[in-house]
């Protein structure tokens, strides 16, 4: 995927996709904000049984009310684990070659998203969510930061394993060529290597020292 020696990958693409991420980070604070000024708005039941929205849901956790016993602990830890992983990923975002187009775009949703949630802990030591989703009887609040980072993952794992040159279980004409001409390039190397290498066992014998006597 990449070159030996690293190189910024920065055109329209990443242009692009910086303004995606600032769109979807503000998508996702002003959601936060009106929950907070327009509570009323976010009590309804949209679909019975399925989907709701409500005001009020404080996450001091992370998922599966992760860490929410102490939040004077599990802050910390999660901010400073968020941050870390947001510096990955922006550095793939930078460096991962611009051909790499779905899985630089799957990058950008994901750091929308943990950037997202990051100004949250920060600010407030807790995570606003107001989406409700039913799932096998429990409920589960979210935000759009979650619905971001869920969908990036998804679609760097769906290109990583199926879609991009160096993809798993290549399914695209573009991923199979690559792949087979990368085969066919290591064999040619190989074959080349094996030729090389009988002569270079060869070594030359030493010839024999002058024994006449004078």
């Amino acid at each position: 995927m990449f070159k030996k020696k690293l190189k910024p990958q920065f055109g329209k693409l990443s242009i692009i996709l910086l303004v995606v991420i600032a769109v979807l980070i503000a998508a996702d604070l002003l959601t936060k904000h009106f929950e907070e000024a327009y509570p009323a708005a976010f009590n309804v039941t949209i679909i019975p049984g399925f989907i709701e929205l409500r005001s009020g849901i404080r996450n001091p956790g992370c998922a599966f009310s992760f860490l929410d016993e102490n939040p004077n602990i599990g802050q910390p830890v999660l901010i400073t684990v968020t941050s870390i992983l947001i510096l990955v990923l922006i550095f793939g975002f930078i460096f991962v070659p611009n051909r790499f187009t779905i899985l630089k775009v799957a990058l950008s949703i994901v750091i929308a998203g943990a950037i997202g949630n990051l100004v949250d802990r920060i600010a407030f030591f807790y995570v606003r969510d107001w989406f409700g989703l039913w799932m096998f009887g429990k409920i589960a609040y979210c935000n759009f930061a979650d619905f971001w980072i869920v969908i990036g993952a998804v679609l760097a794992a769906v290109d990583m394993l199926f879609l991009n040159e160096v993809a798993v279980f290549p399914l695209t004409k573009k991923a199979k060529a690559f792949q087979a001409a990368r085969k066919e390039e290591e064999e040619k190397q190989k074959a080349a290597e094996a030729e090389v290498a009988p002569e270079s066992s060869v070594t030359e014998t030493p010839p024999d020292e002058d024994k006449t006597n004078e």
